[in-house]
Formats: C-alpha cells, structure tokens, sequence
C-alpha cells in the first residue's frame, strides 16, 4: 500500500524493558527505506501489554534511539498527521473498528474463564494435538450471549477464522509463503479489559498512519496470515512485508542472548562502543551493498539501501568484527574529539593526563570502557604477588638491582617526558648491559601490577615522578 507513491515505514517498540539490538537493526532499516525514498519514519509506541510496563522504559527507548543518531518524522514527542503514537491513547479508534468486525460476524465474544481454557489446551496437549480455542463461543446464540451481558461475565473479542483456506503473500525477503487456516487459532483481538492485542492494534494503526512497507523479526512470520485476514475483513491494502533473520550468538549456535554478552542497545553504548560503530555493524547484519565495501556512515548507507540485498539466511553477531570496526572508528577521531569521550571513561583524570593518554591509548583499544582496565595503574596501587615481577625467570637480586638504579634514575631526573624518561631508560640498560625484555618486564609489573599493559614509559608523564617512585619503592620492599 504505497499512497501517492510515499513511502512510510515505522518502528514500533514495546515498553517493556530496554530495546533489544535486534530492534535496533529493525529499525535502522525501516530509516534507511523511508530516507532513500523521500519518505517518512514514524515512531511509534506499543503498550497494550499493561501487564508487562516498565516504568521509566519508554523514555529510555526514545532516548537511546537518539544516541545512535537516529530521528523520526512523527512520533509520541513530536506528534505528527496521523496521532497519537501511544496505543493506549487510540482506545477509541480500536472500539470503533472491532464493532466493525463484529457486527459483520468476522468477531466474537467470548466469555470462556481462564479455567476452561487451561484445561482446554491440556486436554489438547494430552491428545498431541496443537493447542487452540474449540470455538465453543462462536456457536452462542445471540441470545445467550445477550444474557452474559446483562450478567456481566468478563469476555474477551476473538477474530473469527475461516477453516480450510489458503492465505498466500509474497514476503520481500522469503518470497511467496502459503498457509492454511486450519493451522490458525482464533486470535484474542480485544482483551478483557478493552485493551487491544498486538495484532488487532498493528493492522488497524499500520492502515491509519498509512504505512507502507513492515519490517519485523521472522519470530512474527506465523502472525502473518492473522494481519492479512483482518486487512482482507476490513477491505484495506497491506503493506508490503519484509521478515528479517534473527541475530545468532557469536558462536552462530542459538539466537543472540545475554550468555555471550550484551543483548541491549544501551549496553553497547555503556561499554565504550561508537554509535557509528554499532550501526556500520548492524548495516551489515542482514544486508550487504553488492559489493566488498565494509564502511558506511549513514548517509552512505541510506543512498545504498536496497530491498533486493537483504538476506535469507541468519547473521551471526560477530563480537570480533564489532571491536574492528570500533576500533577503526576511534582511531579515525582528532584527538580533540576524543577528549570528552575519554573523559567519561576516566574521571578521574585531570585534563593534562588525558593530553597525554589519547594519542598513547586511541591505537590500543578497541572500545571506551577498555580504558578503565589499562589505566587503573594511574590511580591506585594494584595488588600484585612479587613472583610476577621474576615472570621471565629474573633472579630476585637482579630485579632488586634494576628497580633500585631506575627508581635513583627518576630521582634525579629535571624533567619527566616521553622522551627524556626513553633515552635515560635505555641508556640505563645499556650501561648495566641488562636484558631490554626482561628490564620491561619487571618495570612493567612494577609500576602497573600487571605483565600485560599499555605502554608504560609512554604513560609515566601521566603518572607523575612521585608517583612512579612510589611504586617503584613498593616493588622493591616486595622482594626484600
């Protein structure tokens, strides 16, 4: 359903938690339709499952989009022709449509109690058969339905399915896919409480705020031929339907889930990953450009979005390619640019110190929060057992000799830079004729409590002269 030759996609999360990675691509993609042919993006928020609310949760939703630089043409902040964007705030226009359905027989009340459905589905179950409502309210007489009103029995609103027919659509991903009827349940439409399902509220808002293409997650594949019937009962065009893979777990076993790490959008962006990062990953899970580019700023990618290089087969959320990518897109920052970054991630550093660590750390980390780890060293003192210091066989005399000449080294130095602290190391080594490797190996442990670290002459200026003998006179009374 294309008006006019406008295209209009939308996204529409549920504020029952944080948005999952996944809904983030989702939306990425119904961005980039909507930017590459001039159309509209409309944000949209689904919370008809009351039960399910998270307090505090819409916000996050709308905030986090935005981080990742994201906007939208209409939505519950800034309203738009097609409002409101909260589907507890269209109750209204739902009883509107569902009196539609009923009145033309293509619903029904159903006034089972949880009870009889329970054992309904164990009954079923018990005989292998696919749990579904037994249509037991679609044979009331109106009046005996008539009676249960008057009487007040909570009911619900089911669609009424046709048996045995075949529903055929051509998903834009999938290609053509048929089902049959007989394997579709009697959907609950309106709930008890007069809040509509999922699947009553999509197709009648996706008709009103006239979108055109839909793009969700294959899990909503067997909802399908549930929305195509309503559009069919109400007469209306569908959009066009694009089902996308789900996201595997790095090790491509399973869907994405928390056991290999974050699953959130906020997550990422907490760990230190870029937002431009995140969604040249994300670009790239699920569709590619035809071609071997692997670079795409969102400009870029809206102008090559196409529908026909969207993939059939499920992506595995490479955590490998994501650090690469992040680190490509850190060190492609000024320096300047970094600073703030930097200094969400170090606190407390002072801004002199971060002068020096940027150029040293930009080319050694992959994400923002590595930093935290790198250069805990700078400000307390870590625990460490002395054995580490001898990690390359050194002699305990040896590694008191060389912490003890480098700690009078520093004494006496005028002046602490990169370069002075380089040339007057090196020419201590050499004037002991001592192992370069295992000189640094027992410096390294000493000042930063650990054999793996950043480079360690080059972070000393921000460390400081007192400081660095401090930590060297607390090593050496390890191995006295």
């Amino acid at each position: 359903m294309i008006d006019n030759g406008v295209v209009r996609t939308r996204m529409a999360p549920s504020p029952t938690g944080e948005l999952h990675i996944g809904g983030l691509r989702t939306l990425l993609y119904d961005y980039a339709l909507a930017k590459k042919n001039k159309g509209q993006f409309i944000l949209r928020i689904e919370d008809t499952d009351q039960k399910r609310l998270v307090p505090g949760s819409q916000d996050r939703i709308l905030q986090v989009i935005k981080d990742y630089g994201l906007s939208w043409d209409e939505g519950p902040d800034i309203g738009g022709s097609y409002g409101p964007y909260i589907q507890t705030q269209r109750l209204e226009i739902y009883q509107k449509y569902i009196k539609e359905l009923l009145n033309k027989g293509l619903a029904y009340r159903c006034f089972c109690t949880e009870d009889r459905l329970t054992k309904m589905r164990e009954t079923q179950k018990a005989s292998k058969q696919v749990p579904r409502y037994d249509q037991h309210c679609l044979h009331l007489t109106p009046e005996e339905i008539q009676k249960n009103l008057e009487n007040k029995i909570p009911y619900t609103i089911r669609m009424t399915i046709p048996r045995n027919q075949t529903i055929v659509f051509e998903d834009l991903i999938r290609g053509k896919i048929k089902f049959n009827t007989n394997d579709i349940d009697d959907q609950v439409l309106i709930k008890s409480n007069g809040i509509p399902t999922y699947h009553f509220a999509v197709v009648v808002d996706d008709h009103l705020m006239k979108i055109t293409h839909v793009f969700r997650g294959e899990e909503w594949l067997t909802s399908a031929p549930k929305h195509l019937l309503l559009y069919q009962y109400f007469g209306w065009e569908p959009p066009l339907f694009a089902h996308l893979t789900v996201l595997l777990n790095p090790d491509g076993k399973g869907k994405l889930s928390k056991r290999t790490g974050s699953t959130h959008a906020r997550a990422f962006l907490d760990e230190g990953y870029l937002p431009e990062a995140m969604l040249n990953f994300l670009m790239l899970l699920g569709w590619n450009p035809g071609d071997d580019r692997e670079f795409f700023t969102l400009d870029e990618f809206v102008q090559s979005f196409s529908l026909d290089h969207l993939h059939k087969k499920s992506p595995i959320f490479d955590r490998k390619k994501l650090d690469y990518l992040n680190g490509y897109y850190l060190r492609k920052k000024t320096n300047q640019e970094l600073f703030e970054l930097f200094k969400k991630y170090l606190p407390k550093s002072t801004d002199d110190q971060l002068e020096i660590l940027i150029p040293v750390l930009k080319e050694r980390i992959v994400k923002l929060s590595d930093l935290t780890t790198q250069t805990k060293f700078l400000f307390e003192n870590i625990e460490y057992e002395k054995e580490l210091l001898l990690k390359k066989g050194t002699d305990s005399s040896l590694a008191i000799d060389i912490l003890t000449k480098t700690k009078n080294l520093i004494l006496g130095l005028n002046s602490f830079n990169f370069e002075i602290l380089q040339t007057s190391l090196m020419n201590l080594i050499s004037t002991n004729n001592w192992n370069v490797g295992e000189f640094f190996m027992v410096f390294r442990v000493a000042i930063c409590g650990s054999a793996f670290t950043p480079p360690v002459v080059e972070c000393l200026p921000a460390l400081g002269q007192e400081k660095t003998i401090e930590k060297l006179s607390i090593a050496i009374n390890k191995l006295s």
